[in-house]
């Protein structure tokens, strides 16, 4: 998987391009969002690629994170780095991605997955209510007008 860390860096650089239109805050590039080596080697998070051909064409991870001390469940996984050509869009290429990590998270006895999404992004909205979320709670911000 560490051979794959050039194409996951330019994935990681396709997130960010596609939420910075519904984020103003992201700061000019160079920009990165994650740790990949951290990704590829903690034992709590895992990895998933999606290849065709030979070519790696999306990614994905899922991360064992602790709940809210009130909630019924101890842990549940956090998804992120979701990332599919734009090429590969509209294939079922995330839906794969995303059962291959419910299905880790299962073997970890993880019952709850969650991510975050904009609420303007439409599309990505619509792909994970076909994998099966739901939306749950709304982020809000204000900026102090002191920008």
């Amino acid at each position: 998987m560490l051979s794959d860390l050039p194409v996951l860096r330019i994935f990681e650089q396709g997130v960010i391009a596609a939420e910075r239109p519904f984020n103003p805050q992201i700061q000019k590039d160079p920009v990165h969002y994650y740790d990949i080596e951290e990704l590829v080697s903690a034992p709590h998070i895992e990895i998933v690629v999606a290849e065709t051909d030979g070519r790696l064409v999306g990614s994905g991870y899922a991360r064992i994170e602790q709940a809210r001390h009130y909630l019924k469940h101890q842990q549940h996984a956090y998804l992120g780095f979701m990332y599919v050509e734009p090429e590969y869009r509209g294939r079922g290429v995330n839906r794969k991605i995303i059962e291959a990590l419910r299905q880790w998270a299962i073997a970890r006895n993880i019952n709850e997955l969650r991510l975050d999404v904009y609420e303007e992004n439409i599309a990505a909205i619509k792909a994970y209510e076909k994998a099966g979320f739901v939306k749950h709670l709304v982020a809000m911000r204000r900026s102090t007008g002191k920008d």
